[in-house]
């Protein structure tokens, strides 16, 4: 049966390209910036107009354009790797325009300056480009609406999980404490966001989320949106496959497989390559390394027993062997110690290792810290570069699985290809011993008219009682916040499995309520 999946979501931004720029009708004129080499060719290409009492910015030349690709949070800095993938398959997408918008305009005009070096200089692209802060010109005719949504930004991530370590519970953006609070944020900015779109953009437009946490915000457009044309994606699963294949050293083209789960909390249950399981194979490759990481990305590893003065290059490492990120690709070796059947999400180490995971969090420099101090750092630092210098640095901005994996989808259901995806979707019967109403993740052939989902048998005890107890705290979570029910919140964060009591519970909670009081509704 072909049916339609119903969620979405979004991220972080920047400001209009102001390099030389022209007023525009009731725009308000400024000294134009030194233009260096590269500045003097955007100049050229880009004059500032007033739209909506926004300062927006636009290729002069115009074209009827065939398909228009807008990314809700452009100043993300996966912008830029998402934009190469779009790029790279024009002519199967027929893009014509991209549009960057944001509500950080300043973030933003720095991601902008960055992707159009990519579409204008590095690939010679005639993609128009569109970097704006109204939202009538971001989504107005637009085919896709590419959502990554991150309210409150990385103050907030901070918070997130540092708010629920000071309690002794895990400290992780998408899971635990951490991931409610961060969907309470999120779950009206992205019903704003559907209804711009519905409001703006084709009928027939199609929003690919793949904002977190994706499996409340999936759960909230369930219930208050239930007809938008949304798709929930992930691409953790993509890039465990990604590190599977390269530990088994198989052409990842050639690999099919079977999962089952909810959000950042599923089970691969059967990894193909060219039609042969390749399963057990990966758990003897996991046992014998203790860790589920390819034997390349393991040199240099002995850093992370070295102190800070010690004289090896990490930054020759490879950033899953380094930090937080270790004890992630480690602890799957010791998930599957007990439970070998099937290769874990490597989330599901926040639920059935709570207590290892928080002795080894450091309460004052989380994950959110180590994003800022590389990801963030090194593109923003690559694009001050380029502005100043013409110098582009390309390691500065990640292109790769992240930015392929939605681009692909977005050319499924553009071109009716029936390729298979992984995603998030009401269940209706795929797996029988699930609610008919829970938001699961599934693979799916993708076409014009949305996923049509791969139903299965029913999943064993253990796994369905997992998901039970995390599917139910999300859905009191997604209550709490329409209701605006402070017990239901409490419930939400006492029955999610991270958290040891409901003392804890409601220590957790009433911090949290403080630090997210300019987002969450008011609890009562």
């Amino acid at each position: 049966m072909g049916w339609r999946v119903e969620r979405g979501a979004f991220d972080g931004g920047p400001e209009p390209l102001h390099v030389g720029l022209v007023p525009g009708p009731g725009a308000q004129a400024r000294p134009a910036p030194r233009q260096h080499g590269p500045a003097r060719r955007i100049a050229r290409r880009f004059r500032a107009v007033s739209d909506m009492g926004k300062r927006i910015f636009r290729f002069t030349h115009e074209k009827g354009c065939t398909m228009i690709i807008t990314l809700a949070g452009g100043g993300s800095t996966f912008t830029p790797g998402i934009v190469k993938s779009i790029a790279l398959r024009k002519e199967e997408l027929e893009v014509e325009e991209i549009r960057l918008y944001d509500i950080n305009e300043e973030r933003q005009r720095k991601v902008g300056v960055l992707v159009d070096w990519i579409l204008h200089e590095d690939l010679g692209l005639d993609i128009k480009l569109t970097v704006t802060t109204d939202k009538k010109t971001a989504f107005s005719d637009a085919d896709f609406v590419f959502a990554q949504m991150r309210v409150g930004g990385y103050a907030m991530r901070e918070q997130d999980e540092k708010i629920p370590l000071r309690h002794g519970c895990v400290g992780q953006e998408t899971c635990g404490c951490g991931g409610l609070a961060y969907g309470m944020r999120t779950i009206f900015p992205m019903v704003e966001l559907i209804d711009d779109v519905e409001k703006y953009a084709k009928p027939t437009y199609w929003i690919l989320n793949y904002s977190n946490p994706a499996a409340i915000v999936s759960e909230a457009c369930r219930v208050m949106r239930p007809n938008a044309r949304i798709i929930n994606i992930c691409d953790m699963p993509i890039a465990i496959i990604d590190l599977v294949c390269a530990a088994l050293e198989i052409d990842k083209k050639d690999v099919e497989y079977d999962y089952f789960g909810l959000n950042h909390f599923g089970w691969f249950t059967s990894i193909r390559h060219k039609g042969e399981e390749v399963l057990p194979q990966l758990r003897e490759y996991i046992k014998e390394h203790e860790i589920l990481l390819p034997s390349s990305y393991l040199k240099g590893m002995s850093s992370l027993m070295k102190s800070n003065t010690d004289n090896e290059d990490e930054s020759k490492q490879n950033r899953h062997t380094k930090g937080s990120w270790y004890y992630v690709w480690k602890g799957v070796y010791e998930i599957m110690e007990l439970f070998p059947e099937y290769l874990p999400n490597t989330y599901l180490n926040y639920y059935l290792q709570q207590k290892e995971f928080v002795e080894h969090s450091n309460p004052e420099r989380t994950r959110a810290n180590e994003v800022e101090e590389t990801r963030e750092h090194n593109l923003f630092a690559g694009i001050d570069r380029y502005e100043a210098t013409g110098e582009i640095d390309e390691s500065t901005f990640y292109a790769g699985s992240h930015g392929d994996w939605i681009a692909d989808l977005a050319v499924a259901l553009k071109n009716d290809t029936k390729a298979r995806f992984l995603v998030i979707c009401q269940n209706r019967g795929a797996i029988p011993n699930m609610p008919y109403d829970a938001m699961v993740e599934l693979p799916a052939y993708i076409g014009k008219n949305g996923p049509e989902v791969i139903s299965r048998d029913n999943i064993p005890l253990f796994q369905q009682g997992l998901m039970m107890q995390q599917l139910n705290s999300e859905k009191l979570v997604v209550q709490a916040c329409i209701e605006g029910s402070y017990e239901k919140a409490l419930q939400a964060f006492t029955l999610n499995k991270t958290v040891p009591s409901m003392t804890v519970a409601k220590e957790v909670l009433d911090e949290m309520i403080e630090a997210n009081k300019d987002y969450w509704p008011e609890l009562k």
